[in-house]
């Protein structure tokens, strides 16, 4: 099933992985992409590394930022680290679902009383996980029923979206409303090898089953060229669109 999303790069769909162990590094690659093709991601690693003045950078030069840190917390802090997130003016910022209702409430309000309003994202299911992984956690069933099901408790605690595979997104997106944004990693073109991604896709099938947004890391931050690399990418999804 395909999506109806206006097709100008006024509202990118690609948002690159800035998966790096240094301001530098970060910014270097930043200087060589345009803020009207892609947003760009600050995870763990390197938000450890550089900070809020890296999110600040990066929003000076036009960028758009999701803030991927995943807060998994008691409520109340997560509910700060969101309310600290929406303030420094990131785009989108996330929390797993695995926290439980009560602190994706929580989550959501805080994010309503700031000045500045994230779209606020549950992560699902780590797309390296499979089923012998979730056994080994205590969850029972396959990826995808748990994606299922956690992907609903985030629509019920007011959240704008998920994280989850490609692979699950057909069934997400018949399941619940269009405006829930679906943001799916474990996107790879077709020439691409996997990496540490178990649950994959290219980035055409992933738009065309109802993804709003691909994450996407190495096949452009490791590319020859990484602007080629990333218009090459929006050319396959901009006629899906």
């Amino acid at each position: 099933m395909t999506i109806t999303i206006d097709s100008s790069l006024t509202d990118p769909r690609i948002i690159v992985a800035l998966d790096f162990d240094s301001a530098k590094t970060a910014l270097a690659l930043a200087d060589r992409l345009e803020p009207g093709q892609c947003r760009l991601k600050v995870g763990k690693e390197l938000f450890t590394c550089a900070g809020p003045a890296l999110v600040e950078d990066l929003q000076a030069r036009g960028f758009d930022v999701f803030l991927d840190l995943k807060f998994h917390d008691i409520p109340n802090t997560v509910a700060k680290a969101c309310r600290a997130a929406a303030d420094l003016g990131v785009w989108m910022v996330n929390v797993h679902t695995l926290g439980g209702r009560r602190m994706m409430e929580a989550a959501r309000e805080a994010v309503d009383a700031a000045s500045y309003n994230p779209l606020l994202i549950g992560v699902t299911i780590l797309t390296s996980m499979g089923v012998d992984d979730l056994r080994e956690v205590g969850l029972s069933g396959s990826p995808e029923h748990n994606v299922l099901r956690l992907a609903c408790l985030a629509e019920a605690s007011g959240l704008d979206g998920v994280v989850c595979s490609p692979r699950e997104v057909s069934v997400l997106r018949d399941t619940v409303g269009h405006a829930f944004r679906l943001v799916t990693p474990g996107v790879r073109p077709a020439d691409s090898i996997s990496d540490d991604q178990k649950r994959v896709t290219t980035p055409e099938d992933a738009i065309a089953n109802g993804s709003h947004y691909l994450v996407v890391g190495r096949p452009i931050t490791r590319a020859e060229d990484p602007v080629a690399a990333l218009r090459a990418i929006n050319a396959v999804i901009l006629p899906r669109l």
